[in-house]
């Protein structure tokens, strides 16, 4: 950095033989682009990961079920899921360390076994899900299971094997945005838009009684919005990428655009699904409807739904299963780095192998209920992100751990703790209506 001008800002200034010299970068603006680059990744892909298998089968399903009237609970989860995950970034630059370390180090053994069986029993299920999404929507397309899954498996474990988390983050980033062509979808179907903007801005239930159904499927919603995994694959994929304090507020931003991309690709989802009770078609998961479409809304919707499908999953496995990594190797205080050959982490990458060779697996156990499966999952990771979100809290009002500068501001406990309640109350809802089948009738 030359000391005589504060606006100039040079990467790679001595560069080693035969490398290409450094970029010289002289104006402000340039500065703050080129920084936000470079921070760019954790916030995007924690976030675009989460619209996986899981999420695309609960939102299709809520527009098919509900319309366009349940939309206005996903812009309500946009800024829940942005604190929520600022916080997570927060903690990552502070510690340097991965979410399931430090609930380990602060709150001891018990407590730290407890949220890493839960976090890998969830995430192991979910990753069945995944598998489900590629086997259905391949096979909508004559791919046979035999054939999609395994391939898939193979692809998802060539992409993390290559010992560079800079080329990993890349190809993940260029499948988030893929998603931009839910956006086409959703214009190809020709929804009311001023329905659209009514139901995102105005709160209400859909017509009729409150059912169990309904109340099921809430709980999935905001289970596939805010998943466990999220926290502690972002914390880990922050301490991954070194992320310093300088970067925060970049990290912040980084977080905010994914946030918000996530909420818009999501309701496109439900826009979609909406097409489908418009045209009073019945489906049991979203291959059947991309089938069963084809004569109201063509060859490419049936298609760019299945297609999306895939790549829905193939985001989901990869994060999720490197969170299942990442959490079980800071545990055991494995090498765990995507930095790092396979031969040089062989427990964090065995981990990451097994988990998507056995999800694969289970999918082609003939006969199962995989979109059965699917919802389930995401109302199980609902019930599940209380206890998760509650250790987060209490890490970031720790004085001893981020100081007096980086812990929770009351507002931000207030809000967190609101949240909190409102994560508890939607679990005794579903738990009322596990136990109480009638009670909502």
């Amino acid at each position: 950095m030359n000391p005589t001008n504060s606006n100039l800002l040079v990467l790679d200034e001595k560069p080693a033989h035969n490398q290409p010299a450094g970029i010289v970068v002289r104006r402000r603006w340039q500065q703050s682009l080129l920084s936000f680059l470079m921070v760019l990744g954790p916030g995007l892909i924690v976030m675009e990961a989460d619209n996986d298998a899981g999420a695309v089968s609960t939102y299709m399903q809520a527009g098919a079920q509900y319309g366009l009237h349940l939309l206005w609970l996903l812009v309500l989860l946009l800024p829940i899921t942005y604190f929520v995950q600022e916080m997570v970034a927060r903690l990552g630059i502070a510690t340097g360390k991965g979410h399931a370390a430090m609930i380990y180090e602060r709150f001891g053994k018990w407590w730290g076994r407890f949220s890493l069986i839960d976090l890998l029993l969830v995430n192991f299920l979910t990753l069945i899900t995944e598998f489900a999404a590629i086997s259905l929507a391949l096979g909508a397309m004559g791919v046979s299971p035999y054939i999609s899954v395994p391939v898939a498996a193979v692809g998802l474990t060539l992409m993390v094997v290559t010992g560079s988390y800079l080329r990993w983050e890349r190809t993940v980033i260029i499948l988030c945005l893929l998603d931009l062509a839910w956006f086409a979808l959703a214009f190809v179907v020709h929804p009311s838009w001023g329905e659209v903007a009514h139901n995102s801005l105005i709160w209400h239930m859909p017509p009729g009684p409150i059912t169990g159904d309904l109340i099921f499927l809430i709980v999935a919603i905001v289970g596939t919005t805010i998943a466990p995994w999220q926290l502690f694959f972002q914390q880990s994929c922050v301490a991954e990428k070194r992320l310093r304090f300088a970067d925060l507020k970049w990290a912040r931003l980084d977080t905010l655009l994914g946030a918000t991309f996530t909420v818009f690709v999501a309701g496109a989802m439900m826009i979609v699904g909406d097409f489908s009770r418009r045209y009073g078609i019945t489906f049991s998961d979203p291959a059947q409807m991309a089938r069963a479409i084809v004569p109201y809304g063509g060859i490419f919707l049936r298609n760019g739904i299945l297609l999306l499908m895939v790549n829905a999953a193939v985001l989901g496995t990869t994060a999720i299963s490197l969170a299942s990594a990442w959490a079980y190797g800071e545990v055991r205080g494995w090498p765990h780095s995507l930095h790092k050959k396979i031969w040089e982490a062989p427990g964090f990458y065995a981990v990451y192998i097994g988990c998507v060779g056995a999800a694969a697996a289970i999918v082609l156990i003939p006969r199962m209920p995989l979109q059965l499966v699917i919802v389930s999952v995401q109302v199980f990771a609902g019930l599940v992100l209380p206890s998760a979100i509650i250790f987060l809290q209490l890490l970031l009002n720790d004085h001893a751990l981020l100081g007096d500068r980086w812990i929770n501001r009351p507002w931000n406990n207030w809000i967190n703790w609101t949240i909190i309640v409102l994560l508890f109350g939607l679990s005794l809802l579903l738990a009322a209506q596990v136990m109480l089948p009638n009670l909502f009738n």
